[in-house]
């Protein structure tokens, strides 16, 4: 009988644990800001592609919050300029943090 009555009591402690580690932080990203960046990643990776003189097989990217961070490794530093320059005309981006390393 005594089981019974701590039943209760566990299944509040187990909804308050859901909820406040499902509350959201300003160190992560909410669904929305997620795919925004995901979209926005998508967009500078086809830039990237559209542009002859670079091969995207070879650029990374990555976007948190706006901010684009692009990394690999290229054969000539006109690569590495070009493609900081593809992502910073790329609409929506705030930022670009350039990773970009010659071989």
């Amino acid at each position: 009988m005594n089981r019974l009555k701590c039943i209760p009591a566990i299944v509040a402690a187990l909804m308050l644990t859901t909820v406040v580690g499902c509350a959201a932080t300003s160190d992560h990203e909410s669904t929305g800001q997620y795919v925004d960046d995901a979209a926005l990643t998508t967009k500078v990776k086809a830039a990237i592609v559209n542009e002859p003189t670079l091969k995207v097989s070879e650029i990374n990217v990555e976007t948190y919050q706006g901010k684009v961070q692009l990394s690999g490794f290229v054969s000539s530093q006109d690569d590495i300029n070009k493609a900081v320059d593809v992502a910073r005309n790329v609409n929506g981006v705030k930022e670009v943090n350039n990773d970009i390393r010659l071989k």
